[in-house]
Order: structure tokens, then C-alpha cells, then sequence
């Protein structure tokens, strides 16, 4: 496994991020604890979760496997950099109450204590803003962080599927009071989705903030759908779906795979080694259902994609280009 530092900071992260968002609805405790310890077998270092995964009546589930795993030991948590967020209403469904969701200070600290407890942990490495909160003062947000900081209870605060402008502010309010601001941005970015460039990647560069990428191939489009379906294998389903509904959109996925044929490599895993060539780029989420597909996303982190293959995928998907030439001179 190769490391990075995390943004800024002095934190060593592992290039992959093993996402855990189907621990739960779609792998159960056994076999998450066997992608988990599979993942840490394999040098993944960086471990990525949020209180609401688990998803409807079952929000927290994810968090809760996460930490039965932590508790067998072995130096599980010491060598694990944790990651969670906050934002979705974790009260149960039907039962929607004031203050129960948001980045108010008071949901802030309620939230996190019941994240430690679903983990079984004592701290939490790097905190994420799920969402934007429109309602709440950013001044707010950072004392109730620096509140946690203080109290052990958190080490970073991160963001998510933040604008540019959003980064600025929060980091420029940071400073202002003293704080140490956001540490990450977890952005959606993939080959598919490249409107990260123009402004998101470069604030968080200009911040000090590592990217974290989501949603790498994106819903499954970039993993070989078309031959996947081709071949009587698992058929597409949400958005890659839906964007194959497109005829552009499936004559564009059909050259990413006729390029990659050509060349002997593997669609998903070529997804993800781009996203390692990106300037910027901490590591990719990848959330394996199965043991696998884990190998699978192994294998990109030692794949070195060539300058003819590089420049064929930019004509294929073609990025926005920077702020403010992409949209205006």
C-alpha cells in the first residue's frame, strides 16, 4: 500500500479509503468484518463511515458493525484512521424531531457521542460535515468543534460535498478564530463527473485539504457495465441506469471500454488509478460489497497508467477545464 499525508496535516493515510456505506444493507457483520480485516491485511489505513449509513429504520448499523469489529482487538482501532460524519436526522423514521439533524451545536455534540458509542471508541480521527446547513453560523459550527478537539473526542473536522466557495468560508472563518478549519473535502469526482476541477479541488488545494473522492465509478458506470451486461452478468441499476438510458452518454461508456479492451485493463480498476494520477487527490472511496471487489480496487493502486492511455481517456471524457476559463475567457 502506499500513504499520503491527509491535506495539511501530519496524518499518513493509505491511498484507498475503504468505504463501509454497505456494511450492513448489502454485507452482513461476517462478512464486513472479513473486508475490514482483509482491507487492514492489505495496509488500508483510512476507514470511512457516517452515523446515517445503515440507511431507514437501521441509521447507525453501519457505525455499530464498524465498532463490534474494533472490539476483537488486535490493534484493530490503534491502526485504523476513523473517519464519520454528521448531518442526516438520525431520530427514527416517523418520529422527525427539532434538533435531531443539522450542524447546531447542540446536534454536534449529541450526534458524536452517539457515534462513539455505535463504534466503541473513545475518539473519532477526522469528523465529517455530511452537508452543507445552510441555517447554522459557521462561528457556531467551529466552537462546537473546537469544543471536541478539546475534549479528545475528535483529532480533524472535514467537509462534504462542499462547493469552493463554501471551503473558503469555512476556513477563512477558521482563521479568523483562531481554529484549525477543515482538514478534507469528500467530493464526488470521478472520470464521469469532473466538475470538481473547476473550483472545489482547486479551494481545497489552496486550503490544504486532502480530496477524498466518492462515488469513483460512479454508481458502477465506469466498472465495465456494458460488458458486463454483454457477457449475462449483473445488470446496471440507479445511476448508471440511468445515465445508459442516454445514447450519448452509452456510446461515450462503450469507448471508455473499447479503449481499455484494447489495452488488456480492467475498467474499475483503471477508474481508480486515474483518480491517483489527479493532482490534489488524497485517495478514492471504494466500498467493496464483497472480498473481490476489495482485490479489485488493490490492484489500481499498482497499476501505472500510460501517457497514450491518460490522454485517450481525457478525449473521452473531457474535463470542464479551470475556473473562470470554463465558463467564461
Amino acid at each position: 500500500m502506499k500513504y499520503t499525508q491527509l491535506g495539511r496535516t501530519g496524518l499518513k493515510v493509505s491511498r484507498l479509503v475503504l468505504g463501509t456505506m454497505n456494511f450492513g444493507p448489502l454485507t452482513d457483520e461476517a462478512d464486513s468484518h472479513t473486508i475490514m480485516d482483509t482491507a487492514l491485511g492489505a495496509g488500508i489505513n483510512f476507514f470511512d463511515t457516517a452515523n446515517v449509513y445503515g440507511w431507514g429504520e437501521n441509521k447507525g448499523r453501519t457505525e455499530e458493525i464498524v465498532g463490534s469489529w474494533f472490539a476483537k482487538g488486535g490493534e484493530r482501532r490503534d491502526k485504523v484512521v476513523l473517519a464519520t460524519k454528521v448531518y442526516a436526522n438520525m431520530a427514527a423514521e416517523g418520529d422527525a424531531w427539532p434538533n435531531h439533524d443539522k450542524l447546531s451545536a447542540l446536534n454536534i455534540r449529541r450526534a458524536v457521542d452517539a457515534s462513539l458509542k455505535r463504534l466503541r471508541t473513545d475518539y473519532i480521527d477526522l469528523y465529517q460535515f455530511h452537508h452543507i446547513d445552510r441555517d447554522t453560523p459557521v462561528e457556531e459550527i467551529w466552537q462546537a468543534i473546537d469544543v471536541l478537539i478539546q475534549q479528545g473526542k475528535i483529532l480533524y473536522a472535514g467537509s462534504s460535498n462542499f462547493a469552493g466557495w463554501k471551503i473558503a468560508q469555512a476556513n477563512e472563518t477558521a482563521r479568523r478564530l483562531g481554529s484549525f478549519g477543515l482538514v478534507s473535502e469528500q467530493c464526488l469526482y470521478n472520470l464521469a463527473e469532473r466538475r470538481a476541477e473547476m473550483e472545489v479541488i482547486p479551494a481545497a488545494q489552496e486550503y490544504g485539504l486532502g480530496v477524498i473522492p466518492w462515488s469513483p465509478l460512479q454508481g458502477g458506470l465506469l466498472g465495465g457495465v456494458i460488458k458486463k451486461e454483454t457477457r449475462g452478468g449483473r445488470r446496471a441499476s440507479g445511476r448508471a441506469a440511468d445515465a445508459l438510458a442516454d445514447a450519448e452518454t452509452r456510446a461515450q461508456i462503450q469507448g471508455y471500454e473499447d479503449l481499455l479492451e484494447k489495452h488488456g485493463l480492467e475498467p474499475g480498476e483503471v477508474a481508480l488509478a486515474w483518480l491517483l494520477t489527479r493532482p490534489g487527490i488524497t485517495g478514492p472511496i471504494v466500498g467493496p460489497r464483497t472480498a473481490d471487489q476489495l482485490a479489485s480496487a488493490l490492484r489500481a493502486v499498482e497499476l501505472e497508467l500510460s501517457d497514450e492511455v491518460l490522454s485517450a481517456l481525457d478525449e473521452i471524457f473531457p474535463g470542464p477545464g479551470p475556473s473562470p476559463e470554463a465558463f467564461a475567457w
